[in-house]
Parts: C-alpha cells; sequence; structure tokens
C-alpha cells in the first residue's frame, strides 16, 4: 500500500510539471515576456544638411543585446527599399539599393547594447524620405519608423531687369536654384511690403528646385528684395530702383532719335569701359594686397612635421613626415592617439601662444580637410570636425567647400592652402596661396591649450592616391 501511495505521490508531481511547462510555452505567456522590449526610434523627423553625415536612431529598450538579432534598415517609401542589412553576425549588403553603397554603417560594439542605429556619409536630397529599422530574435520582433528630412541650401537668388512694360513698370524677374525642399521666394518692397509675383516657375532634378518669379514694379526710388527662405535658413538679394531708370524710359520712349539712339549706347559703351577699368585697377590693388599680405604671413611660416603615430591606419606617412597618401591597411600599433575613422594626421609640433602659419600642397586631390586641431580632440568616434569638437578646418569633396556648415564656392580650384593661427585673438584663417586669396576665416575663437597643423583625406577611403604635401619652410622663406 505504501508503494502505491508512492507512485500516485510521483506521478501527481510529474503532471504539475508538465502543466507547468506547457503554461510556459504558451503565447500570451511568452507574449508576457517579450511585450516588455520595443524598438525605438524618434519621434521627430531626424533632419541634415546634404553634404553632411547623419545618425538614424534606433534602440532596443530595455537594453539588450542584438548581436545574434537580424537588424534591417529599409525604405518605406519604395519598392526596392534594403538601405542595410545585418544577420548571422555580419553586414550583408548584396542586395542594397545601389546609391547607398559604401556610405551605412553598424556600429557592432554598440550592438552589444541594443544600439542598432545607422550611420549614414554624405547625405544627399535623395536620401530625404520615411526609414524603418527591423529587429528580429528567434522569439519575437518589433521595428520603428523614423522620419529623415534633408536641407539643400542652395545658390543665393538673383535678380535680372527685363526692361520696362509700356506704362512704365520695370520687369524683374528672380532666380535661385538648388534648394531643398521647395523654398518660398518672395518679393518685398523698401517697406518691407510683399508684393505679388506675375509668374512663378518651379522645376525639380537630382540637386533640389530651382524656382523663378517675376514682378513689375513702378516705385521710383527704393529698394526691391527677392528673398529665397527655408525652414533653417534664409537668402536675399536686393536692387536700388532709382528715378532715373525711368526717366530714361520716359526719354526713349518720347525721343526716337537714330542720335539719341547712338548717343545712349556709346555712353553705355563708355560707362562700361571705365567701369571696367576701376574694376581692373581695384583687383589689382586688391591682388597686391594679398601678395604683401601672405608674403607677410610667410615670414611667420613654422616647420611641420606629420606625426606618423597618429595617423590613420590607412594612411602612409612619408619618412621625412613632409607627404601623406592613402594606402592599403597598414599593420600598425592602434595605440590612443591614433585617428580610427577620419583619414586624419597631426603634426608633430604643437603651439599654445603666438602666431603662426604654414602650406599644404592639395594640387589633384579631390578630398581633403587642412586646419588645426586641439590637443585633446576626439579621434576615435564619428565626430564632425567643428570648433565644438576642437578642430577649426576648410574641406573640399568634389569641388565643394565647407567650413563651419558653410558651403561656399571657389572661382578657383586651390592648388596650395595657406593656414594662419592668431592664438591670442583666436583667429584661424585659410588662404589660396596660388591666386593670392582669402578662402575663410574662424573668428573670437577661445583656445585654452595646444593647437596642432591637422591635415585630413576624408573619411572611411579615399580612392585618390595624391599624396597631401607639407611646403618645405626653408624653401619658402628663401623666396
Amino acid at each position: 500500500m505504501k508503494l502505491v501511495c508512492l507512485i500516485l505521490l510521483i506521478l501527481d508531481g510529474i503532471t504539475d510539471s508538465i502543466h507547468f511547462v506547457f503554461l510556459f510555452l504558451h503565447p500570451c505567456f511568452l507574449s508576457l515576456i517579450t511585450d516588455q522590449f520595443a524598438v525605438v526610434g524618434s519621434a521627430d523627423p531626424v533632419f541634415a544638411f546634404a553634404g553632411e553625415d547623419v545618425l538614424l536612431p534606433c534602440s532596443v529598450k530595455p537594453n539588450i543585446s542584438v548581436v545574434d538579432m537580424k537588424v534591417e534598415w529599409f525604405r518605406l517609401d519604395q519598392k526596392y527599399s534594403v538601405v542595410h542589412l545585418y544577420e548571422d553576425h555580419v553586414d550583408r549588403n548584396t542586395e542594397q539599393i545601389q546609391s547607398y553603397k559604401g556610405r551605412t554603417e553598424l556600429n557592432h560594439q554598440q550592438l552589444q547594447t541594443g544600439n542598432a542605429s545607422l550611420r549614414l556619409s554624405a547625405v544627399t536630397v535623395s536620401d530625404d524620405g520615411r526609414y524603418k529599422c527591423f529587429i528580429q530574435s528567434s522569439s519575437w520582433s518589433d521595428d520603428a519608423t523614423i522620419n529623415f528630412k534633408v536641407e539643400a541650401v542652395g545658390s543665393p537668388p538673383v535678380i535680372t531687369v527685363d526692361g520696362f512694360d509700356r506704362s512704365g513698370g520695370l520687369h524683374l524677374q528672380c532666380d535661385a536654384e538648388g534648394w531643398y525642399p521647395e523654398p518660398d521666394l518672395e518679393w518685398l518692397d523698401s517697406e518691407g511690403v510683399k508684393l505679388s509675383p506675375e509668374t512663378t516657375e518651379t522645376h525639380r532634378n537630382t540637386d533640389g528646385f530651382s524656382v523663378k518669379h517675376t514682378v513689375t514694379v513702378h516705385q521710383r526710388d527704393g529698394k526691391i528684395h527677392c528673398r529665397v527662405k527655408m525652414k533653417h535658413h534664409m537668402m536675399e538679394t536686393l536692387i536700388s530702383s532709382t528715378r532715373n531708370m525711368y526717366i530714361y524710359w520716359r526719354t526713349s520712349v518720347t525721343v526716337i532719335s537714330v542720335s539719341v539712339v547712338f548717343t545712349v549706347i556709346a555712353g553705355i559703351l563708355i560707362a562700361v569701359a571705365v567701369y571696367k577699368y576701376r574694376e581692373y585697377k581695384q583687383l589689382q590693388r586688391e591682388n597686391s594686397s594679398m601678395k604683401s599680405a601672405i608674403n607677410h604671413l610667410r615670414k611667420l611660416m613654422v616647420k611641420v612635421t606629420l606625426d606618423a603615430e597618429s595617423a590613420h591606419p590607412n594612411l602612409i606617412v612619408s619618412e621625412d613626415g613632409k607627404q601623406v597618401k592613402c594606402g592599403n591597411t597598414q599593420t600598425v600599433n592602434e595605440g590612443n592617439n591614433r585617428f580610427t575613422y577620419y583619414l586624419g594626421v597631426l603634426g608633430k609640433e604643437g603651439f599654445c601662444s603666438g602666431c603662426f602659419y604654414f602650406e599644404v600642397q592639395v594640387k589633384d586631390q579631390t578630398v581633403w580637410y587642412l586646419g588645426v586641431a586641439r590637443e585633446s580632440a576626439n579621434r576615435k568616434d564619428w565626430i564632425r570636425p567643428s570648433p565644438g569638437n576642437g578642430y577649426w578646418t576648410v574641406c573640399q569633396r568634389y569641388k565643394e567647400y565647407n567650413a563651419l556648415n558653410d558651403s561656399f564656392s571657389l572661382s578657383v580650384i586651390p592648388l596650395r592652402v595657406g593656414v594662419f593661427v592668431d592664438y591670442e585673438k583666436g583667429l584661424v584663417s585659410f588662404y589660396d596661396v596660388e591666386s593670392m586669396s582669402h578662402i575663410y576665416s574662424y573668428t573670437g575663437q577661445a583656445f585654452n591649450e595646444k593647437l596642432y597643423p591637422f591635415v585630413c583625406l576624408g573619411y572611411y577611403r579615399n580612392k585618390n592616391f595624391t599624396p597631401l604635401i607639407i611646403c618645405d619652410v626653408t624653401n619658402e622663406k628663401s623666396k
């Protein structure tokens, strides 16, 4: 009898265990476990300007490792939509949209903390859209949608005079190109009152929007403004409407005389010739002044030797420390002072007072950053080379120029760039040495530690193997 009771007790325990296991595997119970995890992105749109790098946020909350999970980024507004795919511990981007090739990156170390944010470099207008971050394990999945907005600042508005109408009204046309999203273009009189445009034209291309507005004004004296603006940027151009313009119109209408026409033409030609001559002399004076300024700066020229111990592993620094170029990955000691993302290298010598100047040959190189960096500047992470991060630079990326989020154009491609620093005044200036012209200046900066010369060939990779060359101080001082 005791044996029977013992067997019954054992069977009863096994039955309870089976019930517990089935309860644990039941979908309702599993949902209680997995519902505590969620993929989160950004509730607000993420903004970036064309040409910048951006981080599209995505992570699992509470934080758990997603190293063993599938992470997929794709576009919601495109049929063929794979932006980046991570699966089985590796990136699998064979099916990636062609325009994203080489421009996307997940930080594999951050995946251990549940951070699956996507780094997108060199943002273009076509990147604007809605993205989905999808994370999947063997037992659950979730996703988050990120609304990414790209803004491109185009050319300043250009006003052209299109003649007079029969009533004496002055026809004006204003054009602005390369803006994204579509900007607002508006006319204002000298009092700031908006004028209604007569015709408007808008065209869209791969670079953004081109907008054209025309207006007719009868204002005798004053300034007419054409303004183009977006959410974060505004540019404006003005033209002076003078009484003499209208007097000329009345005269030309009422006095139809060949002699008057010839006189007016001759007067215009003479005026143009005088203006061109004055412009030429002014340009001569400016060039002479700039040449004197650069010759003065060369008296402050310092010896710069590149520090190979700080160089990115994909850079090759010459033995004399005067040249740097991209090459195959080098077998080097990683160290704490070496750049690991930007293809950068510092000079060996640092400066903490006074003025100094150096020149770098950039001829035939299509991507470069030049300037100075403070001693404690971050060399490891994906950060923008900006004053807030300890970098004062000017950069060229395929004939586009940028400094402190300001994009600008140059009439001549620089072959050699001069960098001047006045430590006490907080001034960093850049010059095109060959054309004797000023490029850009940082003013009112506050320096409180050593500054080192900084040269860089971009980030990730640079297929142009032309070196950047530190110009020899001895040869320059002897000129």
